[in-house]
């Protein structure tokens, strides 16, 4: 067995690591045998030495080290990153069979810490957000080849997280070839993704089950008497909720982002599944727009909110909690009687019982009565380790919306 350093963890802890979450932090630390290099990969311990994880260290991290084995004899090889990105392969096979594209693998919750992977039909898009994943990249390149075979790889390794783990930001072509813009099938829509250029690595797969969950509101419009609902989705993106209610029934959708270029995406892929006459897009600010609309005594059916993380640490709650709050506010002045409020967040530290009382506070203040039909959070590409409770960052919603008296 190799001579790793050895961190070995206070003994009044909190058994979290013996609980599955894959994190140790530097304040649950003890002491430390052996030199800790960044990146390096230790042997985990309790306080009386007992193995508890393999990992690999950030002594400049909060985070000092993040669990890649609960296995003291497994090599962390090319054979490793080859039987953990098949078992996420398998995984996604079997609850999104048919798929060919979705989160491939998703960091943690695949047991391989600090690497995300998208697959776009036969194309990969990869983040490596860890020094420790950096080293052992060569191993991750050759894993990820002999599971999917793709016709290329592009590396999307332009988030900052990498530069507080001493890493550079960089984008390019990592294998093969790849074009900037992909076409994938979600729920029967051809959507054109910008692998080089688009959000994160160009597709938000974790919203797949909750834009289907659109169809529930699409359907009863012709008994009040109407061709169809009658949309407003704001922070449209590259136009994923819109054309979902458009294929799924509603008569006219107004999709408002403030980026020109994820506009001009989703106006291609309106067009390019034929729905370019019921949507129209918009370059706007939306907190703008939405005040607008509430002057002029704007109204719809339905009103989506899928706004980008307002808050990005914990001391940003406070003014994220605001901003949540005026959007879904007004966002439910726009609505019809017995319209429905579909409402997001993808900001971790908004946790679900804080994202709930927003939505209340913001109820109040507008004298809406709310419904609850759907909530959840990411989907089934993006599983959760129980007791990970950062994994768990997406909440959506859908409310019924109501006047109070």
């Amino acid at each position: 067995m190799k001579n790793y350093t050895k961190i070995f963890l206070q003994r009044k802890r909190k058994k979290r690591l013996e609980q599955g979450h894959p994190w140790v932090f530097q304040s649950e630390v003890e002491r430390i045998e052996g030199k800790l290099s960044l990146g390096e990969l230790v042997q985990i311990l309790n306080h009386q030495g007992v193995f508890l994880a393999l990992g690999y260290a950030n002594p400049k991290s909060q985070i000092i080290a993040r669990v890649l084995s609960y296995d003291p004899a497994e090599e962390i090889d090319a054979s490793f990153f080859i039987k953990r990105i098949q078992k996420a392969k398998e995984y996604r096979e079997r609850f999104l069979p048919g798929s060919r594209s979705y989160r491939a693998v998703y960091g943690e919750a695949d047991f391989l810490p600090g690497l995300i992977v998208d697959k776009y039909e036969d194309y990969l898009v990869v983040q490596i957000l860890s020094y420790g994943m950096e080293r052992l990249k060569s191993h991750i390149l050759e894993g990820l080849l002999t599971v999917f075979q793709p016709k290329g790889i592009y590396l999307r390794n332009d988030v900052p997280v990498r530069e507080l783990e001493g890493l550079q930001q960089e984008t390019g072509v990592w294998y093969g070839e790849v074009p900037r813009y992909i076409e994938i099938m979600e729920n029967d829509l051809r959507i054109l993704v910008d692998v080089y250029e688009g959000q994160k690595t160009g597709h938000f797969f974790d919203q797949r089950e909750n834009r289907a969950a659109l169809k529930l509101l699409m359907n009863g419009w012709k008994e009040k008497g109407k061709e169809g609902a009658e949309v407003l989705d704001c922070f449209s993106h590259t136009g994923g909720f819109a054309l979902h209610a458009a294929y799924y029934g509603a008569k006219e959708i107004t999709a408002v982002d403030i980026s020109e270029l994820a506009i001009e995406t989703a106006k291609r892929n309106a067009q390019l599944n034929g729905l370019q006459d019921r949507i129209r897009f918009e370059v706007a600010n939306v907190f703008d727009f939405l005040r607008e609309k509430e002057k002029e005594g704007r109204k719809y059916d339905v009103v989506i909110l899928d706004p980008p993380a307002f808050a990005k640490s914990r001391s940003a709650v406070k003014g994220a909690y605001r901003g949540y709050k005026e959007i879904n506010l007004r966002g439910m002045k726009l609505l019809r009687e017995g319209g429905f409020l579909v409402t997001a967040s993808c900001s971790y530290h908004m946790t679900p019982d804080l994202f709930v009382q927003m939505i209340q506070d913001a109820a109040f203040d507008a004298h809406k009565i709310l419904r609850l039909v759907y909530f959840a959070g990411a989907g089934k590409d993006h599983p959760e380790i129980a007791g990970v409770d950062e994994g768990h960052y997406l909440k959506f919603a859908i409310y019924e919306v109501r006047s109070r008296g």
